[in-house]
């Protein structure tokens, strides 16, 4: 079993170093992660510049790139192999509902997903790394399961970790993924000289965390994995949109 392990806080992060440290055991483990933290980078990837791959003395690959970034450059060419896993994080935060579109975590995961490799992406919902250890040890078991038990077909799980003692954890909860409001008004401000500037506004409320959602779930203390897939085609729609297919 070869596994690679990606994140976007990092490759010097306490949750990658956790991650890394909980999965010892299930096979061989190489890691190729970002440079610097890059959250919020989605599934970019850097097309207007050539990347760099240094190796830290742990012996982790880093690169001066995005999340996706360092996944397709070790399955397009810094491997000599083709991993049988990719696992992504352990995030600092939530990676929930509409907030996933965003998610360099996720992007990772996806990366892999995207060359035909199951791929898991680990997210800890609470900023700070409070509990780190629970979350590290839930991420080995879902792990061990995808092991044991592969799912059919090709797998993308998200999975979000309560911020709490893995005894007070209420065990695993298969979800579809909640909805958020849009997020609140952007924050101006100006440089010294005058010019304006804007900082993204913070998330917006919870819409939907019904029982059956991601959301849900963490309310109720227990983690959430939720399959995902990247067909982004509105079906509904293909009827309607034929009416428009007439000849030019």
């Amino acid at each position: 079993m070869r596994i690679l392990v990606s994140n976007d806080d990092g490759y010097n992060a306490e949750g990658i170093e956790a991650l890394v440290a909980a999965l010892k055991g299930l096979g061989e483990l190489t890691i190729v992660a970002p440079e610097t933290n890059c959250s919020g980078a989605s599934n970019s990837l850097t097309l207007n510049r050539p990347l760099s791959v240094r190796q830290a003395a742990n012996g982790y690959y880093f690169v001066n790139g995005t999340p996706s970034d360092c996944v397709h450059i070790a399955l397009t060419g810094l491997l000599d192999f083709r991993p049988d896993l990719v696992v992504s994080g352990i995030n600092n935060g939530a990676n929930m509902g509409d907030d996933t579109l965003y998610s360099g975590t996720v992007a990772a995961a996806t990366e892999g997903y995207l060359f035909g490799i199951p791929a898991i992406a680990f997210s800890l919902v609470k900023k700070g790394w409070e509990h780190l250890d629970s979350a590290a040890r839930v991420a080995r078991q879902v792990v061990e399961r995808q092991i044991a038990q592969p799912l059919a077909g090709n797998t993308l799980l998200n999975v979000n970790i309560p911020a709490v003692p893995y005894e007070a954890m209420q065990g695993f909860t298969v979800t579809r993924l909640g909805k958020r409001h849009p997020s609140e008004p952007v924050v101006k401000s100006s440089t010294p000289y005058g010019d304006p500037v804007y900082w993204i506004g913070p998330v917006g409320l919870v819409s939907d965390s019904a029982a059956d959602t991601d959301f849900g779930a963490i309310e109720q203390h227990a983690v959430s994995i939720t399959p995902l897939r990247l067909d982004l085609t509105h079906y509904e729609q293909l009827s309607h949109l034929k009416a428009w297919a007439e000849p030019l």
